[in-house]
């Protein structure tokens, strides 16, 4: 027997996917098809996946042209399977042409022809694509637009770097676009916000989305009255180690948590075009705090140390729960590790700095042979898995739960406090 086995995502299952499992089979007597799993795929930089691994493996049974379905999910895995299962050939796309051959070492390898003039970056790319306008910070603007290039269906309609565009001026920017990202100066959010949701067009805004709860509840009032997509920008947030380092503290991995500590800072210039140390840094640090031990604390304490100028160069904030305390660190002016440490009473979490673009953290434990280290591809900083779950959410009209509304409403809420002058100056 001639046992053949082929790999691939075979997402939005199409005629060249068929036909190459209709040649793989041709190739032998048994066929094995290994499926990608979806945080392999990320590792691959494949992050605009429409269909569950569930139901990508559905559609190969459903060919019925594939003897055993297995999940790729690591890499190397190949060599492994080969041994596993006893293949005899290992067959590809011809688009893969010369990357597989040192499988040549354990069995044949023989790459096929890929049917032209069809692919699923194409069929996705077909769908109803997404005209993003972005207004605001040069360096954020730039990110997100370079960014946008690796995800199917979104493209940049229109650019402005002006972070203090009026009404009609933001008006006249809209008309070209489905939706909008605002990373123009947080004082200016409310009102940019507001004008694109009322001319009907999503929004996705850093954070904080208002500098005060009242306005940011209007701003979800209007949201749904429009029937648009609003949410909030905290790139962290999407990113795959943050997600799975939720998970795992959830999961009881470290005990029950009893404190979370993160800092967030750097050192650049201030003037009134920029972000001040609360608004750029706050809700990022915020973010875990919340997560892991809810917005319900009992109290906070602000403290707080401004320039001549009025500017906060560095805010500490210190939150007490009924079973837990966090604080966090965020400055401008001030230069700290950025770390993220939560604490258990099994264990504890540590990220390394800068947290908040970490690709790796530990579990660590009183027995040092116990702790366990975890890795998790990060491209583009989580931006552009940021605008994968905004482009979804805005197709599927449901709320994307990494970015929770109570949170958003958290970080106004504190941020409210602080220009309200509730806190302690040091």
């Amino acid at each position: 027997m001639i046992k053949v086995i082929t790999y691939g995502t075979f997402d939005l299952l199409h005629r060249g996917h068929i036909r190459l499992l209709e040649r793989a089979r041709a190739l032998g007597d048994y066929l094995v098809v290994g499926v990608t799993s979806d945080d392999y795929d990320k590792t691959r930089g494949k992050i605009n996946v429409r269909q569950s691994l569930m139901e990508r493996i559905e559609a190969v049974r459903a060919t019925g042209l594939a003897d055993e379905i297995i999940i790729e999910e690591y890499e190397g895995q190949k060599i492994d399977d080969i041994r596993r299962y006893e293949i005899d050939i290992f067959t590809v796309g011809s688009d893969w042409f010369g990357q597989f051959d040192y499988l040549n070492d354990y069995c044949k390898v023989i790459y096929l022809e890929r049917t032209e003039g069809v692919s699923s970056s194409d069929i996705r790319a077909e769908q109803r694509k997404i005209r993003l306008g972005c207004v605001g910070a040069a360096l954020l603007v730039d990110k997100f637009a370079h960014e946008s290039k690796y995800v199917n269906g979104l493209e940049i309609s229109d650019v402005s770097l002006r972070n203090d565009m009026d009404k009609q001026e933001l008006e006249r920017f809209l008309s070209a676009s489905d939706a909008v990202y605002i990373a123009s100066l947080p004082k200016y959010h409310y009102e940019h916000v507001k004008t694109a949701l009322q001319a009907d067009k999503h929004v996705l805004c850093e954070s904080p989305m208002a500098l005060s709860v009242a306005q940011y509840k209007e701003l979800l009032e209007i949201a749904a009255d429009r029937n648009c997509i609003l949410m909030d920008s905290c790139k962290t947030a999407f990113s795959t180690a943050y997600a799975r380092l939720l998970l795992l503290i959830k999961a009881g991995k470290i005990g029950d948590v009893f404190a979370v500590d993160a800092t967030c800072t750097s050192i650049r210039e201030m003037n009134e075009d920029t972000w001040n140390s609360i608004c750029e840094w706050g809700p990022t640090a915020m973010l875990p705090v919340f997560d892991i031990l809810g917005t319900a604390y009992l109290n906070k304490t602000i403290y707080t140390h401004f320039d001549e100028d009025g500017n906060d160069l560095f805010t500490k904030i210190d939150f007490c729960y009924p079973h837990a305390v966090a604080s966090i660190k965020v400055g401008k002016g001030v230069k700290s590790e950025g770390e993220l440490i939560v604490s258990g009473t099994k264990g504890y979490v540590y990220v390394p700095a800068p947290w908040w673009k970490t690709d790796y953290f530990e579990v660590r434990y009183e027995n040092p042979a116990d702790n366990k280290r975890y890795y998790y591809q990060l491209e583009g900083e989580g931006i552009r898995y940021e605008l994968l779950a905004f482009k979804k959410t805005i197709e599927n009209q449901k709320k994307n739960f990494c970015m929770a509304e109570r949170n958003s409403e958290a970080f106004c809420k504190v941020i409210e406090d602080f220009y309200a002058d509730k806190l302690i100056k040091i």
